[in-house]
């Protein structure tokens, strides 16, 4: 018997049809990979199933009981829990506290013996034996406050557990404590719904995988049945090809940006390394390792990094965002909602917003121009010109990302774009999007500098890729030397560990 059954549900949102007569089962002991391009209508079925929000036309059943979820208390009673990818904790509270905070049960069996003993027996379900009631959430790393989300859960007896890109920011090894816990919860019973742009992950952990696009229901298959293309070719709708364009020069032309010694004290020690122009340089390594730093520190977001830069030839001081923008050295960063996107303007004002003392004269803007620069930085980047008066928080994440990259290169000058995590919480066909956009930009003269934690993203799109473990430098590897066991021996570093 199915815990949970979605039949032919319907949801619409004015003209936009976010769901088409879908239908969706989930048995005890079973882990479910939800997947689907960015607009598939995976995050409408989730709403709709914690009672977020409530379907035009089909039914929900739980334990084949047929319910109408009035809003998620409702659900959490019901047994069903959802971990979302902004994590939804209170930093400044316990993590006791916060795993009974906005609970219906606390007004009704308040009593702190009881909760405490609760909150540390889902804890110890979980292994997490490194954290202590009492401690402040904001002392947790990353991945101890998703496990702390998922004690949450399991304090309030959920059966059901909804997670939404719950790898997104961890690192390797946090990952797969996660999935260790997944799989136990899986074998007590519990049914999981994983949301996931990870697609390794997905054949990894789940036995199951079912696909939405444009609302409606593709299939449902076992994992087992399937492989890696066949499963892109169903979220997409076409066959993915290629996913990553041919690589670039091969940078004869000497190095745009030449970093040595760069130093942020307790976290890199001694970065030295080159990026040519018409190429993609990545900086590997684990969510920690300060491969993002690097990045940082080059944009003068880092105050007291330190080191020897030069962009085409001429010092660069560290230590200052004016300073790196007057030297055309601009920043993507990966955490689109705090430090990317005015989610509230509208894209033409989020494509010029570092723009505006150049289009100015005695502080009144020349609106003309800067209209004119928003349509052509929409042509450059592939977004839609008749959108450019929409709200950027209504974009996916991918034309969200195309936008950044838009505004990075307002300028029209050949620069040195920065970029952490670039593909981070985008869908597989965005994802090929941004990396021909990427190269689109490398033949214009651009050297691109990034970061990721994805070892497939990093084979398939740099030219030269440097290796980082723990704040320092391991290996530089171009050509045929890009390899993943390779890139994925340098950022562990056994050797390393062994000696320590």
């Amino acid at each position: 018997m199915s815990i949970i059954s979605v039949d032919r549900v319907s949801k619409s949102f004015g003209a936009v049809q976010a769901l088409d007569g879908v239908s969706f089962h989930v048995r005890e002991g079973e882990i479910r990979a939800l997947c689907g391009e960015n607009g598939a209508g995976k995050s409408t079925l989730v709403k709709m199933l914690m009672g977020i929000v409530r379907p035009d036309a089909g039914e929900i059943r739980i334990n084949d009981v047929p319910q109408v979820l009035r809003d998620p208390q409702h659900a959490q009673s019901l047994g069903m829990g959802l971990v979302a990818q902004e994590l939804s904790l209170a930093p400044r509270l316990s993590v006791v506290d916060n795993i009974w905070l906005g609970s219906a049960e606390v007004p009704l069996f308040y009593r702190i013996k009881d909760l405490r003993a609760r909150a540390a027996a889902a804890l110890e379900r979980l292994g997490a034996f490194d954290i202590d009631l009492d401690m402040q959430v904001l002392n947790l790393s990353i991945g101890q406050r998703q496990i702390v989300e998922i004690a949450r859960l399991l304090a309030r007896n959920a059966r059901v557990l909804i997670l939404d890109e719950p790898t997104a920011t961890l690192s390797d090894a946090e990952i797969a404590r996660l999935l260790r816990i997944l799989r136990s919860l899986r074998d007590e019973g519990h049914a999981i719904i994983y949301v996931s742009h990870r697609l390794g992950e997905v054949f990894e952990l789940c036995d199951s995988v079912t696909v939405l696009r444009n609302g409606m229901l593709v299939g449902t298959d076992p994992v087992s049945a399937m492989d890696r293309e066949g499963l892109i070719e169903r979220m997409l709708g076409r066959s993915m090809g290629e996913m990553y364009p041919p690589r670039g020069s091969s940078g004869a032309d000497g190095p745009l940006v030449d970093v040595k010694d760069l130093r942020v004290p307790g976290r890199l020690a001694g970065v030295s390394f080159e990026a040519n122009p018409g190429q993609i340089t990545c900086i590997a390594g684990q969510i920690g390792s300060g491969a993002s730093l690097v990045n940082r520190a080059l944009a003068g977001l880092e105050h007291d990094a330190s080191g020897q830069i030069r962009i085409s030839g001429q010092p660069l001081a560290l230590g200052s965002v004016p300073e790196s923008v007057r030297r055309n050295v601009v920043f993507v960063s990966d955490d689109r909602a705090g430090e990317g996107l005015f989610h509230e303007l509208t894209v033409l004002d989020n494509f010029i917003a570092s723009e505006l003392s150049r289009h100015s004269s005695s502080g009144i803007l020349n609106w003309g121009a800067l209209k004119s620069l928003a349509g052509w930085l929409a042509q450059i980047v592939g977004v839609d010109v008749q959108r450019l008066g929409s709200s950027a928080g209504t974009f996916s994440g991918g034309n969200q990302q195309k936008v950044l990259f838009g505004r990075a290169v307002a300028r029209g000058q050949h620069s040195v774009l920065l970029m952490n995590e670039p593909t981070r919480g985008i869908d597989v066909g965005a994802r090929s999007d941004i990396y021909r956009l990427m190269r689109s930009l490398c033949a214009k003269g651009y050297a691109l500098v990034m970061t990721s934690s994805d070892l497939e993203e990093v084979v398939g799109l740099a030219d030269v890729v440097y290796t980082i473990y723990r704040g320092r430098m391991v290996g530089r590897h171009e050509g045929d030397e890009v390899e993943m066991s390779r890139i994925l021996a340098d950022i562990t570093h056994p050797d390393r560990e062994a000696a320590a």
